[in-house]
């Protein structure tokens, strides 16, 4: 049998960057299954959006979390309203201190996940998959 490696835990240090960036004794699991729940609150809520990655990094008593996406406009909304209306439910959600940062992806096409997201739409809308293969990222 072949010897089965995780290919986000090969890459890390190499090409890729941990996804959370913190260290805990005593509060692991508690601080796992936070961050979990706040990737799962963020994905559903801004799943419009075209969101590549969520990173979190903890503090004492606060979370600095990063938004890598392709529409900065739509998680950012009219005047900053979207955004501060995402830190005040993350705070309710935590309990703690939570600053947002939104990063913008220039090149979505060049991202893998946004394209796979593009093409699964695509495929969802009955788009032909011959049609879906060959587009580029566009805006549906």
């Amino acid at each position: 049998m072949g010897q089965k490696v995780n290919p986000i835990g090969f890459r890390i240090g190499v090409i890729r960057d941990w996804e959370s960036k913190w260290y805990a004794d005593k509060n692991y699991a508690e601080y796992l299954h936070e961050d979990i729940k706040i990737r799962k609150y963020v994905e559903n809520k801004l799943k419009d959006a075209a969101v590549s990655s969520i990173e979190l990094e903890r503090a004492a008593n606060r979370i600095n979390i990063t938004i890598k996406t392709a529409k900065p406009g739509m998680v950012i909304g009219k005047g900053g309203s979207e955004v501060e209306a995402l830190r005040k439910a993350l705070n309710a959600l935590t309990q703690k201190r939570v600053h947002v940062n939104i990063f913008e992806i220039k090149q979505a096409d060049i991202d893998a996940k946004l394209v796979a997201e593009n093409i699964a739409r695509q495929l969802e809308s009955r788009i032909s998959w011959r049609r879906a293969k060959n587009n580029r990222f566009k805006e549906q």
